[in-house]
């Protein structure tokens, strides 16, 4: 499929259809922190990247397929509001299944009432705040010209005041920035005009292009979860294992996959161990067919976790 992919493990959705709605990299901001590179030209007009007709076609082939759905997710190789007919996605997709619509998003586009009015049947919406002052702001999601840091937190608290549904703010934690006391009570004191239900506190375990990013120390996320607590509660989602037994062509699969995101082999060889549980030996076969393929390439990052890209990725 060109639009859907998965189901893949999600920290926050369990097995979670990826619905891609975007060409890489299409994106107001650039995230240091970010898995699918470096935003080398800001894109800031909401536009019908692919026709909504062919994207709604795969996912009601994904959903009568048979493979456990947790959540229908709407991501985007970059700010997936930046799709102008995502509203249309998100109802017409709720008429073809009962499976819960999550969308994963920045939040840069909040401030725009079209399209925070898009984004009102979504069962949960998942934008970020990772820095409660202007000046982290800048440092960490380096957004294009004019979506300032003001224009995010009063999009975030303005679709607030019209959303019922699960609004689940995810903070990224990067040690030396913004793990400190101060700049997680700024964070905290933004998070509470904002009101969410639930903060997810997640950490930059994927890699970066940026050699400045790094996972904050225990006792740095320890103290983010104590002092964000005091708005709302706070989860470092634990990651369902990945699945792919309902998987026809796990070389597609797994293409899909790492065009999106890095790929930890680890998750990989699990996956496989559990597809094909008597013979240990045909997983290391399916891992070497895989890399022979000539489409994926591993890198390994300072704590030698292995993850897997595909060849176009230039950080390896």
């Amino acid at each position: 499929m060109k639009y859907v992919f998965g189901p893949v493990s999600s920290k926050r959705l369990g097995q979670s259809l990826g619905v891609d709605i975007l060409p890489p990299k299409s994106c107001t901001w650039n995230c240091i922190y970010c898995q699918l590179g470096r935003t080398k030209e800001y894109v800031t007009a909401r536009r019908e990247f692919f026709p909504k007709e062919d994207i709604l076609a795969e996912i009601r082939q994904a959903v009568h397929s048979g493979a456990p759905i947790d959540w229908i997710t709407f991501v985007g190789s970059g700010e997936t509001t930046l799709y102008r007919h995502l509203g249309w996605l998100i109802h017409e997709t709720k008429q073809v299944t009962d499976i819960p619509v999550a969308v994963i998003t920045n939040g840069s586009l909040l401030s725009d009432e079209d399209v925070r009015n898009e984004l009102l049947e979504a069962d949960a919406v998942l934008p970020s705040l990772n820095a409660g002052s202007a000046d982290l702001f800048n440092r960490i999601d380096r957004p294009a010209p004019g979506f300032t840091f003001e224009r995010h937190v009063e999009g975030l608290r303005s679709f607030r005041e019209i959303y019922n549904n699960r609004l689940w703010v995810e903070v990224m934690l990067i040690a030396g920035l913004n793990d400190s006391v101060e700049a997680l009570q700024d964070i905290a004191d933004i998070l509470e005009t904002v009101r969410p239900d639930m903060v997810h506190l997640v950490l930059p375990t994927r890699p970066s292009t940026e050699s400045t990013v790094h996972l904050p120390h225990d006792e740095a996320v320890t103290r983010a979860r104590l002092i964000l607590s005091s708005v709302a509660q706070v989860v470092h989602p634990a990651k369902k294992a990945m699945n792919l037994k309902n998987t026809d062509d796990i070389i597609s699969t797994v293409s899909a996959i790492t065009m999106r995101h890095p790929l930890q082999e680890r998750e990989l060889r699990h996956a496989l161990d559990e597809l094909l549980p008597d013979d240990p030996d045909q997983a290391e076969r399916m891992i070497e067919t895989l890399l022979g393929s000539g489409r994926f390439k591993t890198l390994t990052l300072e704590d030698g976790e292995v993850y897997w890209v595909p060849v176009t990725d230039s950080r390896v």
